[in-house]
């Protein structure tokens, strides 16, 4: 879970209570009227009728603590109340994830963290298994981005923080207004402890335009100071005006901006050192910022922040001290501290042109020096996901240093290998519109970081884009002066541009390049260097493709051996590559029972080390689903297949080619169970992708055609089918070849077409050449080989040849006798029946 839950410790705490619920402010005062209308405005009306309650105003007025003092006044209320920090729109489903365990649902470890939230925000719509629910989306500033995750009625009640006044739009929006003059006094007086002279304190209130963060700040800086409230005044009164004199413009009051220059300069008298690290952390991002990150970067930043960073008693010091004067909140149980975002943009305004760019540079070398080396690395996420909420806000894409340089590539990378597809697109384009403008275009920094991006766009389906990316990029690396031909990273490229190549259809090209990638890297790396075996991998793919299933297990076997066993240079994304691999192989061998238990394994390996909705994981499961059906688990593969192919259209859209495989793969599986209707709805609608993503002259392609024709067929229209097989095996031929298995099914299903509309001897002559071809290329025990003869012996019968028909039927109808006795193809052959032959793509 990504939070703790915590049981009722006493009577008057709901039954569970998410652990980021901020403690109560001691010092909350007044606002009781706006706490009232807010109840009230909550509990009015019906639960279908559900009305999100949105608390608007600018920063530091005091939304957040209004907040957090509704959570604690009417706790006793609820038997739920639970905090979401919604800064960044992407975080939120792990923060609503979180609730899945108390509510006895399947928590995110299980089903993945979008399906969590998804089932968390159901329960809470039906009330169950609690119906007094409260939940808290704090600085939801992007409305669009979050509706989604808001329960759309229900019970409960929901209740918003946000600087956005477009929540007005879904939410009854309660205004936040500055504090009444009694509420500032009465504050101050909380605050310090003590009562302040009601003359003064009007005073001081009326200097700080009775904003509550600039209360706070200055009632801090009384407390740890012992300023007076006049002196404080004076001060202020001074601070202002030279901000007015200075024509400043911003967007924050005046009063708060000298409240804040006061307090800065109280910490600083006492400890210079804190004024360092607060301008620091206002240049990150406003999300909580693990404080490890100083303690990984105290190696790698230079300047001011260097002996800061070597003494951590000084760097407690300092945090303690920013603490203490409320400019930063120091959250000890999670190690993280944050600065308010009004308090951050004042910081950033007081610094000239220059001193915003020595402080940026800074952060840039502290962010990339507190980086694990290796975004690969699966273990060190953690400390990427840290960092990624910053890497925007702190101007990350400007730096030249190429240490910064390198630490963007490898959040891209990290993004990649994590599955967030979209994201890692957006920041590899973000950083090379930046860098091409500033460094020009065969930049070396600028080179790599195409390389990662052809993959991410790979991955996502966009072939075209990411082909005519990857040529671009193997040829400025071929010729510039930092790689050249040999180079690992020119290598690399290579590799992804016979991916390219296996993308356009050509996979003779594909296993030729990277056949001659394997000799350079064996020559330049080893047998053995994890380099080359990723090369053995792709050549076994390779080797698929072209229907050379033993050649191709071999290979995948070896790839497989060393990447699950390797100590270094090998990561959990290359082991589930091969893993699965290697059950793909073993299935398109015939070895249906092998192929279900291996890919069990793989299965287990990716929903455990790369979690369940990975793009990974879901080709796993893909594959699984088909082993699964090809072994006769109907059921199964139809549970496993609908699961897989609803997870892969929420995480990657209709368009990624997994999504479209898993399509293919669900259509297959309601066929078999006897819904034609419904497996010729989804083939249909999954063509026209095909051939957007692919073109018109992609074997995928006519592999769709094949399914859809046998659809045509099962479903009366045998003319139909016979008219698109004949097509489609003509093609296959042309372009793959006959000794290949889309065109030994084009051949097992036109057979098929032709004997349904009565042409037995043309259906003859072609089960005759397509079943000995089959036994050649496969053997007679493979079930394709089985699926030809089976079918054969009814043309065979239907022509006049009874005693050839008879043996040949008892020869194979004997070999399916090894399946178990409810696969449907051995009860199709019992029943005397055809078997027809389907198409699942691989990936690519």
């Amino acid at each position: 879970m990504d939070e703790r839950i915590t049981s009722r410790p006493a009577a008057r705490l709901p039954a569970i209570w998410g652990k980021r619920i901020p403690g109560q402010n001691k010092n909350f005062t007044g606002r009781s009227e706006i706490l009232a209308r807010l109840r009230e405005s909550l509990t009015t009306g019906t639960s279908a009728a559900l009305v999100p309650q949105a608390l608007h105003g600018l920063g530091g007025v005091g939304k957040t603590q209004l907040a957090i003092q509704y959570a604690w006044q009417y706790r006793d209320k609820y038997d739920i109340v639970w905090w979401i920090t919604a800064d960044q729109a992407e975080l939120v489903p792990s923060s609503l994830a979180g609730l899945a365990e108390g509510l006895g649902l399947r928590p995110a470890t299980v089903v993945g963290i979008e399906e969590a939230a998804a089932s968390v925000r159901e329960a809470l719509q039906r009330g169950e298994p609690y119906d007094r629910w409260l939940l808290i989306f704090d600085n939801a500033d992007e409305p669009e981005q979050i509706r989604d995750m808001i329960p759309d009625g229900g019970p409960g009640h929901v209740l918003i923080t946000s600087r956005n006044n477009r929540w007005s739009a879904v939410a009854q929006t309660v205004q936040v207004d500055v504090f009444a003059r009694q509420e500032s006094i009465a504050f101050l007086n909380r605050r310090l402890g003590r009562e302040v002279d009601k003359k003064e304190a009007d005073r001081l209130a009326e200097a700080l335009g009775d904003l509550p963060l600039a209360l706070e700040q200055a009632a801090a800086l009384q407390d740890q100071t012992g300023i007076s409230v006049e002196e404080y005044i004076e001060q202020l009164d001074v601070r202002t005006r030279d901000l007015l004199s200075m024509g400043k413009s911003t967007e924050y009051p005046v009063s708060m901006t000298a409240a804040w220059q006061l307090s800065v300069e109280a910490v600083e008298g006492k400890l210079p050192e804190a004024g360092d690290v607060l301008r620091c952390l206002a240049f990150f991002g406003p999300n909580p910022i693990p404080r490890d990150v100083f303690r990984r970067g105290s190696k790698g930043s230079a300047d001011m922040m260097q002996s800061i960073l070597a003494d951590p008693v000084m760097l407690n010091q300092a945090f303690a001290a920013l603490g203490r004067f409320a400019l930063i909140k120091v959250e000890q149980e999670v190690r993280t501290v944050q600065v308010h975002r009004l308090v951050q943009a004042l910081l950033r305004d007081s610094l000239d042109p220059a001193g915003r760019q020595a402080v940026k540079n800074e952060v840039h070398r502290l962010m990339a020096s507190a980086a694990p080396p290796d975004p690969e690395d699966n273990t060190k996420w953690r400390a990427y996901s840290d960092l990624v909420p910053h890497v925007r806000p702190s101007g990350l894409a400007r730096s030249h240093d190429p240490q910064v340089r390198e630490f963007a590539i490898n959040i891209v990378r990290y993004l990649y290998r994590q599955g967030t597809l979209a994201s890692a697109r957006t920041f590899a384009e973000e950083f090379l519109t930046t860098w091409i403008e500033d460094s020009g275009q065969e930049d070396r920094h600028v080179v790599r970081l195409q390389r990662h991006l052809g993959t991410v766009l790979w991955q996502l389906g966009e072939y075209a884009e990411s082909r005519r990316l990857n040529r671009r990029t193997l040829e400025l690396m071929q010729a510039h002066p930092d790689f050249g031909e040999r180079h690992e990273e020119t290598l690399r490229v290579g590799l992804n541009y016979a991916a390219n190549l296996r993308g356009l259809g050509d996979f003779r090209g594909a296993f030729e390049r990277d056949t001659a990638l394997l000799e350079a890297h064996t020559e330049l790396f080893g047998d053995d260097h994890p380099a080359t075996i990723r090369v053995i991998n792709n050549l076994a793919l390779d080797h698929a493709l072209l229907s050379e299933y033993d050649k191709a297990r071999v290979k995948q076997r070896l790839a497989f051996l060393e990447q699950s066993n390797a100590s270094e240079g090998v990561g959990k994304w290359d082991v589930q590559i091969s893993w699965n691999g290697l059950a793909r192989i073993v299935r398109l061998c015939g070895d249906y029972a092998e192929a279900v238990d291996l890919g069990e394994e793989a299965y287990s390996y990716g929903r455990k080390e790369l979690e369940v909705e990975h793009i990974l994981t879901l080709m796993t499961a893909r594959d699984l689903s088909i082993a699964k059906r090809r072994h006769g688990d109907l059921a199964e593969s139809l549970e496993l297949a609908e699961e897989t192919l609803a997870r892969l259209e929420k995480f990657y859209g209709p368009h990624n080619p997994e999504t479209m495989a898993a399509t293919i793969a669900l259509a297959n599986t309601v066929r078999e169970m006897g819904d034609l209707d419904r497996a010729f709805a989804l083939t249909s609608e999954v063509l026209p992708r095909y051939r957007a993503a692919f073109g018109k002259q992609h074997p995928f392609l006519y592999g769709c055609e094949i399914n859809l024709a046998l659809l045509y067929r099962l479903r009366g229209d045998a003319a139909e089918a016979r008219r698109r097989d004949i097509d489609t095996y003509e093609w296959l031929c042309d372009k793959l070849g006959e000794r290949h298995e889309l065109t030994f099914a084009a051949a097992v299903n036109l057979a098929g077409d032709l004997a349904a509309l009565g042409e037995f001897t043309e259906a003859r002559r072609l089960g005759e050449r397509t079943y000995e071809q089959v036994r050649v290329h496969f053997t007679e025990r493979h079930v394709l080989a089985l699926s030809a003869g089976n079918n054969l012996a009814h043309d065979l019968r239907a022509t006049g040849a009874l005693e050839q028909a008879k043996e040949l039927h008892a020869r194979t109808r004997a070999l399916f006798a090894t399946f178990r006795h409810d696969h449907p193809d051995r009860v199709r052959v019992e029943a005397d029946r055809r078997i027809d032959w389907d198409f699942d793509p691989l990936t690519l």
